[in-house]
């Protein structure tokens, strides 16, 4: 079989980047007899600060003509688009009679618009975008979902029939892993812990729906306690605001901003901090939870979501909303380090139900039910449900 994958143009998203690596990881292992081939648009030349603006029109050139009208071209059995935002290129797929699946990751920005304050130069014209993107999956013959809550958020706001949506949930790349009891002492040194430290840990972005606020105002309420706490935040730095309230509420020497580590030094963090803090308000998966399992560090995150199905019992789930609950758990596991033992083992066994293999098995099965139906299948815009 053929299989071309429609990638993002490359750093364009470090997450998007990660599954599409991994997925074709996985996809040569369990059908390693396929040719796989790579697209994603042209990166386009920078121009000056003063016209920037034409950026955005050569971005937008690339994006939603010339690459599109290139695909179209290229012979294959089944075209996978890795990004949901990228979904209008189903339409173009579709038009030339190419068999092509999406990969629906969250849909975040139609849920919570909120999240998408500050994040364009023109937000108007590129929610607009985003929302036009998206809504071409209903063009496609086939959507993966990474969990069962984006699954039924795909069903309930773009009207998708849940049968013509599978899951493969995401999975957590091999490297990371438990280190030895005095790498982890090592490490903790090295970031200047002492061995008494409760060191909490939150990896990713500081969107608003990351709740990294609340956390904040966790961390003060475990201070209050007595606990020997330390935050490490790690990926995107705190705010303006964040920062302010770190420095009027007197946390300056336990809060730690450690920057966007690469592979390696994440895995040491990880190790090195007491409890993974991911209460997140809203999660299409959630990968930092098995990455933080994987490494036999204990987690509490959100009951809502996906992140009850990504965690499974492996973790304590809180009301994300609740500034004292996310506190009052963290407490809990300084106070009971048997209920952390217990916590890391379970996380340390249940991460192994996620593997790029497995996830590329069912991938592979999509791909080979959908090449089979292609010829008489209509595409999942004639299978819509009526929505309010």
């Amino acid at each position: 079989m053929r299989v071309a994958i429609l990638r993002r143009t490359p750093n364009a998203s470090v997450s998007m980047d990660v599954y599409a690596d991994r997925l074709i990881d996985g996809l040569k292992i369990v059908r390693p007899t396929w040719d796989i081939f790579e697209f994603y648009p042209a990166t386009m030349t920078r121009s000056t600060k003063a016209f920037q603006w034409i950026d955005g029109i050569q971005k937008y050139y690339e994006r939603y003509w010339r690459y599109p009208h290139h695909l179209k071209q290229f012979d294959a059995d089944i075209f996978h688009i890795i990004d949901h935002s990228d979904g209008y290129l189903s339409r173009w797929l579709r038009s030339a009679k190419r068999p092509n699946v999406v990969t629906c990751h969250d849909l975040i920005n139609l849920i919570r618009p909120d999240t998408f304050k500050g994040r364009a130069r023109f937000p108007l014209v590129s929610m607009t975008a985003w929302r036009w993107g998206v809504e071409g999956m209903r063009q496609a013959n086939h959507i993966l979902s990474v969990s069962s809550h984006t699954k039924k958020d795909t069903v309930e706001h773009l009207g998708i029939s849940p049968n013509n949506i599978t899951v493969a949930p995401n999975a957590v790349d091999q490297v990371f892993r438990r280190l030895m009891s005095n790498e982890v002492k090592d490490v903790r040194h090295r970031y200047g812990l002492a061995d008494n430290t409760w060191c909490l840990l939150n990896v990713g972005s500081n969107n608003s729906r990351k709740n990294v606020s609340g956390i904040l105002t966790a961390v003060d309420l475990i201070k209050s306690q007595g606990i020997p706490v330390h935050f490490w935040k790690v990926g995107t730095d705190f705010n303006h605001d964040q920062k302010q309230f770190i420095q009027s509420h007197d946390l300056t020497s336990c809060v730690t901003y450690l920057g966007q580590p690469n592979k390696a030094d994440l895995i040491e963090i990880y190790n090195a901090a007491d409890c993974l803090m991911a209460p997140s308000l809203y999660e299409g998966f959630g990968l930092t939870i098995l990455e933080s399992m994987a490494c036999g560090t204990p987690v509490i995150t959100a009951n809502v979501t996906a992140m009850p199905e990504v965690a499974g019992n492996a973790a304590i789930l809180v009301d994300p909303t609740n500034v004292e609950a996310i506190a009052n758990a963290a407490c809990y596991l300084y106070e009971h380090p048997g209920e952390c033992g217990t916590l890391s083992q379970n996380g340390l066994d249940h991460v192994c139900e996620f593997t790029w293999e497995r996830t590329a098995e069912r991938v592979a099965q999509v791909y080979e039910q959908v090449t089979e139906k292609s010829s008489s299948q209509l595409p999942i815009a004639s299978l819509v449900k009526t929505v309010n």
